[in-house]
C-alpha cells in the first residue's frame, strides 16, 4: 500500500537517444545591451547545427527572456518538437554576500524549473536539459521544478523523464537529480494528508526508501514498549493524546570505512499531525499542521540521499513519531512530566509539544558520542514571523557548527541564517513555578522562536549542537521560482550538503 501513496519521486535519469523529446536551452543577458545575448555552451551547439537558425528565431521572435522566462519554438528540429529557450539572466552572477547565495546557480534552478514545467505543461514526456555549465544545478531545477504532489488526483500531471543534454558533466548531472529527489521525498511526506501518514507509515515509507542500501543502513522502529523503557517521559506525554501509536525512528548509515568515526547525529520533530492538543489551533490552516513533521521529513529524505549518494561518513537519524491531539488522556495546560535526563518540565500550553519530544531525542542521541548534533523541527510560528520563507533560523553553540552549515547554503541556495542563543532567554524558561522548565516563555509571545531553542539548549551538552527551526521554510507560495505551491521539503539539500562537506573532512 506505501507505493500507493508514496511512489518512486521520479524515474531515473540518464543520458539517452533524443527521438521525440522537447528540450531547454539557456540564454544569458548582454549586459549593456538592449536585446543583445549570447547562448549557452549547449545551445550554442545545438544552433550549430541548425546553421543559426535558433539565433535568428530569438532576434525577431522580441526582446531577450528575462531570467526564469520562456519563449517556445516548435518544428525547428525533428528530434525536438518543442524547444524551450529561459532566460539565465547575466553571465557575470556568481556567489553574492548580499544574498547569502551563488545567483549564477539559482539562476540556473530556476530557468530550467521553468523550461521543464512548460513543456510538462504541453504534455511532453521526455526532455533533455542543458547543462547551463553547472549540471548539478540544472538536473535539481527540472527534478525539483516538476514535482506536483497529485497522488490522490484522478487526473495527473503529465510525468516527465529528464535527461542530460548532450555530453556534459555527467556525474554531476546525476549528483543534482539525487539531491532533487532527496527533498522531493520531503515533500511527499510533508504533503501527504495526515490519516496516509500516520507515524508507522512514515517509518515503514523511509525503511522502503532505504531498502536499496540495506549493506551500509539499518532501521530500528522503536515501540511504545521501548519508548517506555528509554523512560521518555515528555515524548510519551504528548503521544498519549493519540490514538495512533507512536514511533520512535532511528536510522544508522555507516558510510565511513573507518567504523570508529564519531558519526553526524541528525534529529528531526516528527509530528504527523499537530492539533494542538488540548491548547487547540484554529480551525483555519490547521490541516497545513499535516507537515508538522517536517523536520524528521528532510532529517530522512537527507539520510536516504546520502546512502543513494555512498558519502564516506556515518549519520545516525532520530525522530520521534507521534500525533499531537486532545482527548481525555493528553497533556493537559498544567501537568508536568520528566524528561529522559531527569528533569521535570510543566506543560502551560500543549501546543509546545515539538520541544517536548526533542527533549528526549536530544537526551538519547549524546549516548552515541557524536561528532556533532544537528536538530530540524518546524518548531514555533514565532520564526515565521522573523524570518519568513527567506531562511531556516539555526541556534548554534558552535561556531565551526554554524560555519558548516552556511557554506552548505551557500551552495544550494536554500539559505540558513543564525539566531541567538542568550542567556536572556534561558532564564524566562527556567523559571517556572511547578518544575525545572516550563514549556513556554514567561513572556509568551515575546522571542517565542528563542526561548524555544533555549528550551533545547537545556538538554544538550555536546559542543557542537545546532537547532534548525523550518518553521518559516515549511511552505512555498511563489517565493522559491523553481517549487511549485505546497510544501517545501526545505532545507533537505543543505543538510546533505553539509554532511557532503564534512565527509570531505574525514
Amino acid at each position: 500500500h506505501l507505493e500507493q501513496w508514496f511512489p518512486a519521486c521520479g524515474p531515473r535519469t540518464t543520458q539517452g537517444d533524443s527521438s521525440g523529446s522537447g528540450l531547454v536551452l539557456g540564454v544569458y543577458e548582454k549586459e549593456g545591451e538592449d536585446g543583445g545575448f549570447h547562448l549557452t555552451e549547449a545551445a550554442a551547439g545545438f544552433d550549430s547545427s541548425l546553421s543559426g537558425k535558433l539565433s535568428e528565431m530569438l532576434k525577431i521572435s522580441g526582446p531577450t527572456p528575462k531570467k526564469g522566462k520562456s519563449r517556445m519554438f516548435y518544428g525547428i528540429h525533428k528530434d525536438f518538437p518543442c524547444v524551450a529557450v529561459v532566460g539565465l539572466g547575466t553571465n557575470t552572477a556568481g556567489v553574492c554576500g548580499a544574498e547569502n547565495w551563488d545567483t549564477c546557480k539559482e539562476n540556473i534552478r530556476e530557468a530550467m524549473s521553468a523550461g521543464c514545467r512548460q513543456l510538462q505543461d504541453l504534455e511532453v514526456s521526455r526532455v533533455e536539459v542543458d547543462s547551463c555549465g553547472d549540471a548539478q544545478s540544472a538536473a535539481e531545477g527540472a527534478v525539483l521544478g516538476l514535482f506536483q504532489y497529485d497522488q490522490l488526483k484522478s487526473k495527473k500531471k503529465t510525468k516527465v523523464t529528464t535527461l542530460l543534454h548532450g555530453s556534459g558533466d555527467l556525474a554531476g548531472w546525476e549528483k543534482g537529480v539525487l539531491y532533487g529527489e532527496g527533498q522531493n521525498l520531503a515533500r511527499l511526506l510533508m504533503e501527504a494528508p495526515a490519516n496516509h501518514i500516520t507515524p508507522s507509515v512514515f517509518a515503514d515509507t523511509i525503511e522502503e526508501k532505504l531498502a536499496p542500501h540495506t549493506d551500509r543502513v539499518t532501521v530500528h522502529k522503536r515501540p511504545q514498549a521501548w519508548i517506555e523503557e528509554q523512560q521518555m517521559g515528555a515524548f510519551l506525554s504528548v503521544s498519549k493524546g493519540s490514538e495512533e501509536p507512536p514511533v520512535f525512528l532511528e536510522l544508522h548509515y555507516k558510510g565511513c570505512p573507518d567504523q570508529t568515526q564519531a558519526p553526524l547525529l541528525l534529529v528531526g520533530k516528527g509530528i504527523t499531525f499537530d492539533s494542538g492538543g488540548i491548547s487547540l489551533k484554529p480551525s483555519s490552516g490547521m490541516d497545513a499542521m499535516r507537515a508538522d513533521m517536517g523536520g524528521a521529513a528532510t532529517v530522512c529524505a537527507s539520510i536516504v540521499t546520502a546512502a543513494a549518494l555512498k558519502l564516506p561518513i556515518n549519520i545516525i537519524g532520530l525522530a520521534p513519531l507521534c500525533e499531537n491531539m486532545p482527548s481525555g488522556k493528553a497533556n493537559k495546560p498544567g501537568d508536568v512530566v520528566r524528561a529522559k535526563n531527569g528533569k521535570t518540565i510543566q506543560v502551560d500550553n500543549t501546543d509546545a509539544e515539538g520541544r517536548l519530544i526533542l527533549a528526549d531525542a536530544l537526551c538519547y542521541a549524546h549516548s552515541f558520542k557524536p561528532r556533532a548534533i544537528v536538530n530540524a523541527a518546524t518548531l514555533t510560528g514565532a520564526m515565521d514571523v522573523a524570518l519568513g520563507s527567506a531562511a531556516t533560523g539555526v541556534f548554534t553553540n558552535s561556531d565551526w557548527l554554524w560555519e558548516q552549515l552556511q557554506k552548505a547554503s551557500v551552495v544550494t541556495g536554500d539559505r540558513v541564517w543564525r539566531m541567538p542563543l542568550f542567556q536572556h532567554y534561558t532564564r524566562q524558561v527556567t523559571d517556572s513555578q511547578l518544575a525545572d522548565l516550563n514549556n513556554i516563555g514567561k513572556y509568551s509571545r515575546s522571542g517565542g522562536a528563542c526561548t524555544a531553542a533555549a528550551f533545547l539548549k537545556e538538554f544538550v551538552t555536546a559542543t557542537h549542537w545546532a537547532h534548525l527551526d523550518i518553521a518559516g521554510v515549511m511552505a512555498n507560495k511563489d517565493e522559491i521560482p523553481y517549487l511549485r505551491k505546497g510544501m517545501s521539503g526545505r532545507p533537505t539539500r543543505t543538510l546533505v550538503e553539509f554532511a557532503a562537506g564534512l565527509a570531505q573532512q574525514g
